[in-house]
């Protein structure tokens, strides 16, 4: 009996904490290899609102038998026109931010990608309170910790931004990073941050909906699907419209691959994956992992790319890591009164849990 309730515990941990953090983390580092690939491709000629149809086509595509197998495992509420309706709405809010986020790629960097990502938890962190998402009660240790982690996260971010210093670690190649950034003029530099932190904006409304959504449907794959096909359809009338040169939508080389990747490993495993993230810990949750990935990008430039690490790169990384644990310790205590009932730790020691989270754990 003991040894049942012990292995619940232990499954309930694995699928509330650890796949989440896992699985985000992995997302994340995925996300901006696949928006450097996207700017290698970009630079060789390839159309991003031929990219968007592209890779939510192929996503869509993948996940064409999902509607049919959840219906079978699953038993889930009718494909009202309700949520068919918010669903379209989703595919509307994810057209437009993919399409704005892609250009402003195409004009900056992905490094500018991934620092100005840092702003979607704030942005989170205030849509998830006027919608009553998240509970903020300025007397709490677990409300200020989300703040102050926020504002911890996004002083880290700006500081990687803003700040080079001096260098620590010489790469024996010139940086690409650098002359990419030498070859890009201030306007168009300009031009993609506004059209980023407008991403960004969507992003969080994303998240917001698409909660909703999971509450009312609990079918990732399904309710993923039919979003990809909404993305991809908007987004080929408006790359018909824009794009009207045949040769612009025949892709070869590095656009090939972009779009094979970016299709089957962003638009829907990481789609899926998000999904599945915000039905088990929330949209803030979520957001939160947005600042690892300039940590990422500044890793995976000094490995992959020849990037010269700066010191301002070294403590804006530190100083997003301060403020990410600090989130996710407040998000840690807000679930320890949620599952338990009060704010003091429980006690362990002689293998007992309070009937209510020990059912929780076993039905998992």
């Amino acid at each position: 009996m003991e040894s049942s309730r012990e292995g619940g515990r232990s499954r309930y941990y694995c699928y509330r904490d650890v796949l989440p953090f896992s699985a985000l983390m992995s997302m994340e580092c995925m996300n901006v290899g696949l928006n450097t690939l996207f700017k290698a491709a970009t630079q060789r000629g390839m159309n991003y609102h031929v990219f968007v149809v592209y890779i939510y086509a192929i996503a869509a595509l993948v996940l064409l038998p999902s509607p049919f197998i959840s219906r079978r495992s699953t038993v889930l509420p009718p494909l009202s026109l309700r949520i068919m309706s918010k669903i379209g709405l989703l595919g509307l809010i994810g057209s437009t931010s993919q399409i704005m986020g892609f250009t402003g790629i195409s004009f900056s960097s992905p490094t500018l990608a991934s620092a100005i990502s840092n702003l979607t938890p704030a942005f989170t962190f205030i849509f998830a309170t006027l919608f009553r998402m998240e509970q903020v009660s300025l007397k709490s240790r677990s409300s200020q910790a989300k703040i102050i982690g926020t504002v911890v996260s996004m002083s880290g971010a700006f500081v990687v931004t803003l700040y080079q210093g001096p260098p620590i670690i010489f790469s024996p190649k010139p940086s690409v990073a650098l002359r990419q950034y030498l070859h890009l003029s201030l306007s168009n530099w300009t031009l993609g941050g506004i059209l980023l932190v407008g991403e960004y904006i969507l992003v969080t409304l994303w998240y917001i909906v698409q909660t909703q959504i999971m509450k009312e449907y609990p079918a990732e794959l399904t309710v993923i699907f039919f979003y990809n096909l909404c993305v991809s359809l908007i987004a080929a009338i408006v790359g018909v419209i824009t794009v009207p040169n045949p040769d612009a939508w025949r892709v070869r080389g590095t656009g090939l691959i972009s779009v094979i990747c970016s299709g089957l490993f962003a638009s829907c495993l990481n789609n899926c994956i998000h999904s599945w993230a915000l039905r088990v810990k929330g949209p803030l949750y979520v957001a939160m992992f947005k600042p690892l990935s300039i940590a990422i990008a500044v890793t995976m430039g000094v490995m992959f790319l020849g990037d010269i690490l700066h010191l301002g790169s070294l403590v804006g990384a530190m100083v997003i890591s301060m403020g990410f644990y600090t989130v996710m310790w407040g998000k840690m205590k807000e679930e320890m009164v949620q599952d338990y009932g009060t704010s003091h730790e429980v006690p362990v020691s002689n293998g007992k849990v309070p009937l209510l989270q020990d059912y929780r754990a076993t039905s998992v």
